[in-house]
């Protein structure tokens, strides 16, 4: 008999420790953690449903940047438990995806524990997200109808990948209606957010992000879904869907947005810094709920 998967492992490159808990009460129901910060939450059996609020707004821009269940082209920076090329896999048979995580320790677990759905198309490299980018093949410049850029070593997005310089290696990828959706985490008075907005809108003729109220006012550490594309965004149903999730979120762009970047510098590689640590009160871990 087959012993079972370990739930937790040591990862080789940063040291943090990852673990992967399913729900005593759902059963079915894993959390990614990587040293008691959740990284990914997935449903194996229910792949099409997300449950962290960041991840459903995200998923919004994978709905809405393509016809119904047509299959796009999706590359994703950070793996996670793999639940956006889950979800897209589920929603759009046939799409192809890349997925670069530079933690191969982390990949092994999931992948051991939570194996990939049979027949999904989705390529894992290996390896640091903006020397990968530097590298894709060359099909896919112009080619790719969603980038997902949800990079995090441990609690925060290293600084190499927030930068200006970055953001002009990803842009060549973009289909014409491609989008990119990037996760970016913040606390009060939103400083590192406005920096980010500011870099995209330097790369981006179109632009929009989302968040609750409450962060948007910089109350509080959370995250902001911004979105940005080489063509207008197709988000004429984005606030009716934001607004009716169950943790409802606000659209801004426009005149909004651009009052929220005000004054907010263009992050190049010279100025770059991580994303800042949440305290240690934002996550609060219940071992086997």
């Amino acid at each position: 008999m087959a012993e079972p998967p370990e739930l937790q492992r040591r990862l080789g490159l940063s040291g943090h420790l990852a673990r992967l808990e399913e729900s005593r009460q759902q059963p079915g129901s894993w959390t990614l953690y990587v040293d008691d910060t959740p990284q990914s939450h997935l449903e194996l059996e229910r792949p099409d449903w997300l449950g962290f609020e960041y991840v459903r707004r995200i998923g919004h821009a994978a709905d809405l940047v393509a016809p119904d269940g047509a299959p796009i082209t999706a590359v994703h920076l950070g793996a996670g438990a793999f639940t956006l090329p889950r979800y897209v896999a589920a929603t759009r048979p046939g799409s192809r995806q890349q997925v670069v995580e530079i933690e191969s320790d982390l990949v092994d677990l999931v992948r051991e524990v939570l194996p990939l759905p049979k027949g999904a198309q989705i390529r894992v490299r290996h390896g640091d997200a903006r020397e990968v980018v530097a590298k894709l093949p060359a099909g896919l410049h112009g080619a790719v109808d969603l980038v997902v850029v949800d990079i995090f070593s441990g609690a925060r997005t290293p600084a190499h990948v927030t930068s200006l310089e970055f953001h002009r290696l990803i842009a060549p990828l973009l289909s014409p209606r491609g989008i990119l959706a990037v996760n970016v985490a913040d606390g009060a008075g939103l400083g590192f957010a406005r920096s980010q907005a500011a870099t995209l809108a330097h790369v981006y003729p179109h632009l929009a992000i989302a968040a609750d109220t409450g962060m948007l006012k910089g109350r509080r550490f959370g995250n902001i879904v911004m979105y940005a594309s080489p063509s207008p965004l197709p988000f004429d149903t984005m606030p009716r869907r934001l607004g009716s999730d169950p943790a409802p979120a606000k659209l801004v762009d426009g005149a909004e947005l651009v009052q929220f970047i005000a004054g907010a510098p263009v992050v190049t590689d010279d100025r770059a810094v991580p994303s800042p640590p949440p305290a240690r009160s934002i996550f609060v871990t219940k071992r086997g709920s």
